[in-house]
């Protein structure tokens, strides 16, 4: 388990950038077969009844890019003393050249900044800020401009119940920065490959290139609807993991900090779902008013977008009173990858959850 720990770099401000379109489960009802009840259910139990979702000529790339538009002049950075950016997605804009080379020419960034794409999803905000703090503790860069974003909705089949009803998007940026005596930063990063299967578009890459055959839709034997270019989940696997692993992750962060959990202010977990939130919580023992549900519920589950829009949607206000600073970071999902962060978000002068405006 890789586990590590990073002084003198702060936080220094967080956009997430949501889109204005809204589905409602409600008006899908024939995805649950017409059975009011079973929809009902549904959303008791997975705690989802709408989500924000893009059209189709809006990527990830453009949400991160209004989100960094923002923070940048929000935080008053100057263009050319960001010397690194990285962009985490699994949804660019073109297989070549990646997103962060498109997104540093739209913003104006100097030559002298480096940029790079991290191919994650759900665990891929805090691998971004793990990667930016790498850099900055290292001397190797200044300041790090991460965009995390994703646009989900689109790899998914409309009557697919398994993952259509679940996935909304999103776009972030967040600003990182070297600050000598900054509070410390701890991290604990893992992967189990053999689980790549369980989370997975088949079709699309290099190993299985889109043809008429891995286009043709067919019915699995729950009913949902999907071919082999859509996202495909074995929701019973992906829970099994995300109950088993994620407590475990918390507890080695909380241990090799020597932090005690009632010392953190927040839990500010991927946001899959509220059962798979609540169930976590129960594990760990943490107190509920603790553990942001509410992001997921408005927004749908957002992939590398959600723990930045859960900070800026829910905490927003708590950490600008500078009362409720400590946070434990945690994201989990596809690859299977999942990652946690011990952070402090006292420095932040810009948190804010903005519509995107096109």
């Amino acid at each position: 388990m890789s586990k590590c720990r990073f002084k003198d770099v702060k936080i220094a401000g967080i956009v997430t950038c949501v889109p204005t379109h809204e589905k409602l489960i409600d008006d899908e009802l024939e995805l649950f077969g017409g059975n009011v009840k079973q929809l009902e259910r549904f959303k008791k139990t997975i705690g989802l009844s709408k989500r924000r979702v893009v059209d189709a000529a809006t990527t990830a790339a453009d949400l991160c890019e209004q989100a960094a538009r923002h923070l940048i002049k929000e935080s008053a950075v100057v263009l050319e003393q960001i010397d690194t950016l990285i962009c985490v997605t699994q949804m660019p804009d073109h297989s070549q050249p990646c997103n962060a080379a498109v997104l540093h020419g739209r913003l104006g960034l100097s030559k002298n900044c480096a940029s790079f794409d991290v191919s994650l999803g759900c665990s891929g905000y805090v691998y971004g800020l793990w990667l930016a703090h790498s850099l900055l503790a290292s001397g190797a860069s200044e300041r790090v401009l991460l965009l995390a974003g994703d646009t989900i909705s689109r790899l998914v089949h409309a009557k697919d119940r398994a993952v259509a009803p679940l996935f909304g998007d999103g776009g972030s940026a967040t600003l990182i920065e070297r600050a000598i005596g900054a509070p410390v930063a701890h991290f604990s990063l893992q992967t189990d490959g053999s689980g790549y299967d369980k989370l997975i578009v088949p079709a699309g890459g290099a190993r299985q290139p889109r043809s008429e055959d891995t286009a043709v839709v067919c019915e699995d034997e729950g009913g949902n609807f999907r071919s082999l270019e859509n996202l495909y989940m074995d929701g019973a696997e992906i829970f099994n993991f995300s109950i088993t692993e994620e407590p475990k992750s918390v507890k080695d962060l909380l241990e090799y900090a020597q932090v005690e959990a009632d010392a953190v202010d927040y839990f500010v977990f991927h946001q899959a779902n509220r059962y798979i939130l609540g169930n976590i919580a129960k594990r760990l023992k943490l107190d509920l008013a603790k553990v942001p549900m509410q992001t997921v519920e408005q927004f749908g589950n957002q992939s590398s977008a959600s723990i930045p829009s859960a900070i800026c949607g829910e905490l927003a206000t708590l950490l600008a009173a500078r009362e409720s600073t400590q946070l434990l970071l945690s994201g989990f999902g596809v690859g299977l990858s999942w990652a946690s962060a011990l952070v402090d978000m006292s420095e932040l002068s810009v948190c804010e959850l903005i519509d995107y405006s096109g």
